[in-house]
């Protein structure tokens, strides 16, 4: 059977659409080499270098004490309590770590330092006095947490951010809030953080899992890395990543993880503050 040329044009247009809107969708933001230089082949301390027996808990000063101690890039979390402070801490609730059912934004900071994290003297520390403990020992990631507030949240972490002298980006798993820093300041590097759909679990929509799992909201932040979870990635996060994204992933538990990102979230083990990928 012949088919002329002039018939196929509808399904290559059709096509070409088609591919052109998915890289749209997924393209990362463009990445300056002294942006990324820092972070590049570096391993980063999950919530500070704490302990799996929690003697030294989670989003602790003594857990970023050691990390910094010791050189390690670090990761931690960010969100605002009931009275608008910057408290450094992972769960929207303070059941698992504090033992107490309540919303971290439900009460004030001076009710949260009142509270034992995993049942040890350390407390929930501001982020002021994070950036204080480690005073530009390590690079840090800072995770900003989705909440009521996150205008606001951008607005004050990037504040605090601006008087550290230390090196720092930022990522977080809601796109508006990657946004907001690549519209307010887009000298910071950026990510985009992500997992399976599944991993979602009931925070969200199951569509809404989907199309945030496929980062098909890209355009929005333009992250200029993906910090994906340890699992098989769709297509479209490994389409990202071959436009130029920064491969970050999270959350190793060995060694190997090094030899296909960019740059590595661990806890529980001793890596090398820098390792070589070739």
């Amino acid at each position: 059977m012949k088919l002329k040329l002039k018939s196929l044009l509808p399904v290559a247009a059709v096509t070409g659409a088609a591919v052109g809107g998915l890289l749209f969708l997924v393209a990362p933001g463009r990445i300056c080499r002294w942006q990324k230089k820092p972070f590049m082949y570096r391993n980063f301390a999950h919530r500070g270098l704490h302990k799996r027996d929690k003697t030294v808990p989670e989003n602790s000063i003594a857990a970023f004490e050691r990390a910094a101690s010791k050189g390690y890039g670090i990761e931690l979390d960010v969100q605002l309590s009931k009275d608008g402070q910057v408290v450094v801490f992972h769960d929207d609730t303070l059941n698992r770590v504090c033992g107490v059912d309540s919303r971290v934004d439900e009460k004030t900071y001076e009710e949260l330092s009142r509270l034992s994290l995993c049942g040890t003297g350390e407390t929930i520390p501001l982020f002021s006095e994070v950036l204080r403990t480690v005073r530009g020992r390590g690079p840090l990631i800072v995770e900003l947490k989705n909440g009521r507030s996150n205008r606001e949240l951008c607005e004050k972490t990037y504040e605090l951010l601006k008087g550290y002298s230390g090196i720092y980006c930022i990522e977080s798993f809601n796109p508006l809030i990657v946004r907001w820093f690549r519209k307010n300041a887009p000298e910071v590097l950026r990510g985009q953080l992500a997992c399976p759909k599944e991993d979602y679990g009931e925070e969200v929509k199951p569509a809404t899992a989907f199309v945030l799992s496929r980062l098909l909201l890209n355009f929005l932040a333009r992250p200029q890395f993906v910090a994906y979870k340890i699992a098989p990635k769709p297509f479209t996060a490994r389409l990202c990543e071959a436009m130029g994204a920064m491969k970050v992933c999270w959350t190793s538990h060995e060694w190997i993880n090094e030899k296909k990102s960019d740059a590595v979230i661990f806890e529980f083990y001793n890596p090398k503050l820098k390792y070589n990928r070739k």
